[in-house]
């Protein structure tokens, strides 16, 4: 009995000791995050002065065709550029976790660098590089092409930006994917080899299966990265030509700083991109996690 009353006290102090750990980091979530979320979504329901005006600011969102255009803007980069970024990740990813390559640790770091690279200074470089007389346009009239005008031009500029997300997040990826690959015996590929196994077999029948909970993990991080997409529309394009580029959360930067203040409709946008990441994020673990 006595020794049962131990166990449980033990137990009790393991537990106020977790608990005790976890409470600091706790507190500030709730005062960073949840608190400023709650205010959020309780002045997405007002108008200037606090006065509650229902859902007067999300019935605006449906009529607002700059929130539409910034909405396309948004999904295109994250339908083109996610999909390929994963993809391309997992093939680097794959490639240099092989033991015969030499030099891995090298092409790692090379491939990883972009993301270590200051969000202006990268920008600052993709300026340079698709700029009229920029690399990007000397290298098209070398080879007999035209040049294009980058910033000044709807889809080019698009695409400018989905080459600039893919080249700075494409190794932060690749590192979670060489994680996971470390962590798949390599005996299991060796045993593939014998029983006739071919490369690409290998990596459908072993890898992705495997990597299951990693992938589904970054195309999560992706999809939330993505839809609160800033810095990339701000820095190369201003949003420009006109309003063809400008992402969501530019356009909620924009009325809350830039224009006269509408903190409310401004909120009221947040919710969307929340309920949107949400959303999408729960899709992708429905179908990502086959888990029982």
């Amino acid at each position: 009995m006595e020794k049962k009353k131990a166990k449980l006290s033990l137990e009790k102090k393991h537990n106020l000791t977790g608990w005790a750990f976890l409470l600091p980091a706790s507190i500030l979530i709730f005062v960073f995050c949840f608190y400023p979320m709650s205010q959020a979504i309780l002045l997405s329901f007002r108008k200037t002065g606090g006065v509650f005006n229902g859902a007067a600011n999300y019935a605006r969102i449906l009529k607002d065709k700059t929130f539409q255009q910034c909405l396309f803007n948004t999904f295109f980069y994250f339908v083109i550029q996610v999909p390929i970024m994963l993809v391309l990740a997992l093939m680097l990813a794959q490639l240099l976790n092989n033991p015969k390559i030499k030099g891995k640790g090298i092409f790692r770091t090379l491939i990883f660098l972009p993301c270590a690279t200051s969000l202006v200074s990268y920008s600052m470089i993709f300026k340079s590089l698709f700029a009229p007389d920029g690399v990007v346009n000397r290298v098209l009239m070398a080879i007999g092409l035209s040049s294009v005008d980058w910033f000044q031009s709807t889809w080019p500029a698009r695409w400018v930006i989905v080459i600039a997300l893919i080249w700075r997040w494409t190794g932060y990826n690749m590192v979670f994917y060489l994680a996971g690959l470390q962590n798949i015996d390599y005996s299991v590929y060796e045993a593939s080899y014998i029983d006739g196994a071919t490369p690409f077999q290998q990596f459908m029948k072993i890898t992705i299966p495997l990597l299951k909970p990693t992938i589904l993990m970054t195309a999560i991080m992706s999809t939330s990265g993505t839809l609160q997409l800033f810095d990339e529309s701000m820095n190369l394009t201003a949003g420009g030509p006109g309003k063809s580029t400008m992402t969501l959360a530019h356009y909620i930067y924009n009325i809350s700083f830039v224009e006269t203040p509408k903190f409310n409709y401004a909120a009221a946008l947040s919710v969307c991109i929340l309920v949107m990441v949400a959303v999408l994020s729960a899709i992708q673990m429905k179908v990502g996690d086959k888990r029982d």
